[in-house]
C-alpha cells in the first residue's frame, strides 16, 4: 500500500514539475523576443547588403528573422524543464526540411540565425549581440573584397563548316569545355571562360564567322545544369 502511494506521489511530482515553465518571467520573455528580433533584423540587412547571387529572395531572407525568434522561444521553453526538453527534442526530430539550399553561404546565415537564437534563449544576450556584430562585420568585409576575374559560360551554336574558325578564336582564350551537343550538322558548345575585365570583343569575332548561328555569354554562379 505504501509502495502504491509512493508511486502516485512520484507521478504527481513529475506532472507538477511540468509547470515550472512559469519560472520564466515576462521580462525575460520580452527581452528575449526583442533581442532575437533585433539580431534577426541585423541578419536580414547583412544578407540583403552582402548578397552576391543571381536572384534575391525576400521570403528566404525574412525566414532568418523568424528563425532567430523561434529558436529563442524553443530554448527558453526547454530550459525550464528537462522532461519538457526531451519531449521537444522528440517532436522536432520528426520535422523534415525539403528546401534545397544552392548557395553554401546561405547555410552559414541559417546557422547564424539558429546560433543567435540559442544564445538569446539561454539568456546570453552579450554573446549573441557581440557575436552577431563580429559575423556581420566579417561578411561585409569579405563581400567587398574584389575577386580577380569572374567566371562565365560561353554558349555557341554553329554548323560543321565553322568548327575550325570557332576553335581558333577559343584557343586564344582561357576556356574549359563544359558540354558539346551535335545534332544534324548543328553543334552547340558550352565552355567556361574567366574574364578579368569587361572586354567581350571576342563575341563579335565569333559572331562574324560564317556558319555561326548564335553566341551568348552568361554569368556562371556554380549552378550549371546541362
Amino acid at each position: 500500500m505504501n509502495e502504491s502511494l509512493n508511486f502516485q506521489d512520484i507521478i504527481k511530482k513529475s506532472v507538477l514539475s511540468l509547470e515550472s515553465f512559469t519560472s520564466v518571467s515576462y521580462i525575460d520573455i520580452f527581452l528575449g523576443l526583442l533581442c532575437s528580433f533585433a539580431v534577426g533584423m541585423f541578419i536580414f540587412y547583412v544578407y540583403k547588403i552582402c548578397f552576391r547571387g543571381v536572384v534575391y529572395s525576400y521570403n528566404y531572407n525574412v525566414s532568418f528573422v523568424l528563425m532567430t525568434m523561434i529558436t529563442a522561444v524553443i530554448i527558453m521553453t526547454i530550459s525550464t524543464n528537462i522532461v519538457l526538453s526531451l519531449g521537444m527534442v522528440g517532436a522536432l526530430s520528426i520535422v523534415r526540411f525539403r528546401t534545397a539550399v544552392k548557395d553554401p553561404l546561405d547555410i552559414v546565415y541559417m546557422f547564424w540565425a539558429i546560433a543567435a537564437g540559442i544564445a538569446i534563449g539561454a539568456g546570453m544576450y552579450p554573446l549573441a549581440l557581440i557575436g552577431s556584430i563580429a559575423f556581420g562585420a566579417t561578411l561585409a568585409w569579405l563581400s567587398k573584397k574584389k575577386i580577380r576575374g569572374e567566371t562565365y559560360l560561353l554558349v555557341v551554336q554553329y554548323s560543321d563548316t565553322a568548327h575550325g574558325d570557332v576553335k581558333k578564336v577559343l584557343a586564344k582564350l582561357n576556356t574549359k569545355l563544359k558540354s558539346k551537343t551535335v545534332r544534324r550538322g548543328l553543334i552547340e558548345m558550352t565552355v567556361e571562360i574567366r574574364l578579368v575585365d569587361d572586354n567581350t570583343y571576342f563575341l563579335t569575332l565569333i559572331d562574324k564567322i560564317d556558319g555561326v548561328h548564335s553566341c551568348s555569354l552568361v554569368n556562371y554562379t556554380g549552378d550549371y545544369a546541362q
